[in-house]
């Protein structure tokens, strides 16, 4: 796999989530600031999925609201799960992690 690879699949990732994530700031769930912090904190986990050889990637959706992260997706095993559970903890600004990430 090329270096290229995960920084394209980050770069679509990025742009497809950005309008669904706007949509709490129209929806008065967070102002413009809290919005771009989520973003930033959803952004550092995806880049470290990236960079982690035991997480894939695609395979975990991550949202942020308020500081909150949400995890979902399916994984290939409890190991899997919890690493991507571990790196979301440790993220700055990070408040929770709801890991409801399922086990194929």
């Amino acid at each position: 796999m090329s270096l290229a690879s995960p920084t394209i699949r980050l770069l679509m990732a990025l742009a497809l989530a950005a309008p669904v994530a706007a949509c709490d700031v129209f929806q008065g769930k967070q102002n413009v600031a809290e919005y771009a912090d989520d973003s930033a904190i959803t952004n550092s986990i995806r880049a470290k999925f990236v960079e982690d050889p035991m997480v894939h990637f695609g395979d975990v959706g991550v949202t942020t609201l308020n500081g909150n992260v949400r995890l979902t997706g399916q994984v290939n095993s409890e190991r899997e799960r919890q690493q991507a559970a571990r790196i979301a903890r440790g993220v700055k600004g990070v408040r929770s992690v709801s890991n409801e990430i399922a086990i194929r």
